[in-house]
């Protein structure tokens, strides 16, 4: 499996705009979209995508934190990615589908940390989302 870098990352934040601020204003972060629940913003070569979630307890199942990690693979290497995953009776929660100008397929590690492989872009999610 060629991973070509990190994709995107997706943070479940508390409170939107609080994350925006700092995002924007202290790490300068470029705003490139909000939604009513959700920015997307570039970050040098990598885009993250803040979540709003609620403000949550440390006991909350949904909380605070990091969502998902997301890693970029050409697209050529992608259904070989996959069949590797499935041979391995890698948990797969989501895909592979088209989402957003590329193909992806959300899985677990072992911990149940959740981990995508991506063919697209930020510049090809927000052409199909704006």
């Amino acid at each position: 499996m060629k991973i070509q870098g990190v994709n995107h990352l997706t943070l479940a934040v508390g409170d939107l705009s609080r994350s925006l601020i700092f995002y924007q204003n202290i790490l300068k972060a470029e705003l490139v979209h909000r939604g009513r629940t959700d920015a997307y913003l570039e970050w040098g070569p990598v885009w993250i995508c803040l979540l709003e979630r609620g403000e949550a307890k440390k006991t909350d199942k949904v909380s605070a934190g990091i969502d998902h990690a997301a890693f970029s693979v050409l697209e050529a290497d992608f259904d070989q990615a996959v069949e590797i995953l499935i041979a391995n009776e890698v948990k797969i929660i989501r895909g592979p589908i088209e989402r957003g100008g590329g193909r992806c397929v959300n899985f677990l590690d072992p911990d149940g940390i959740q981990l995508e492989l991506n063919t697209g872009s930020l510049a090809e999610r927000m052409n199909n989302w704006i």
